[in-house]
């Protein structure tokens, strides 16, 4: 089904944000880690948020994946405090690696092969 426009500006407004305060956390959150924040998918109710990241090396997906869960309702707190006056409700957010750039590379590496 597809997203109505509310809920891609909503979704667009969250990805910006997070991946803002991502890059703000990179040294004392994540390592030094880069996080990307590549897809965001929002119910049609605006109450829950899926979050799809990329992490920069790809290694440390599953670790920094560990990280942001660990800290998810200091995550929507500072999410919340930024969108407050644009949304009804702050959503729900459950964060997933976005491997699909590694599944394209991986890809790639068997096309050159032949």
């Amino acid at each position: 089904m597809a997203e109505s426009t509310r809920q891609q500006k909503v979704a667009r407004l969250i990805q910006r944000e997070l991946a803002t305060y991502f890059q703000q956390q990179t040294n004392s959150l994540f390592n030094g880690r880069m996080v990307t924040v590549t897809v965001v998918r929002i119910s049609p109710d605006l109450s829950v948020a899926r979050v799809y990241i990329s992490v920069f090396p790809s290694a440390a997906g599953k670790e920094v994946l560990e990280i942001i869960n660990q800290n998810a309702k200091n995550i929507r707190f500072h999410l919340g405090q930024i969108i407050r006056h644009q949304v009804r409700i702050i959503p729900e957010l459950s964060f997933f690696i976005d491997d699909s750039l590694d599944y394209y590379e991986r890809i790639d590496n068997l096309l050159k092969k032949k």
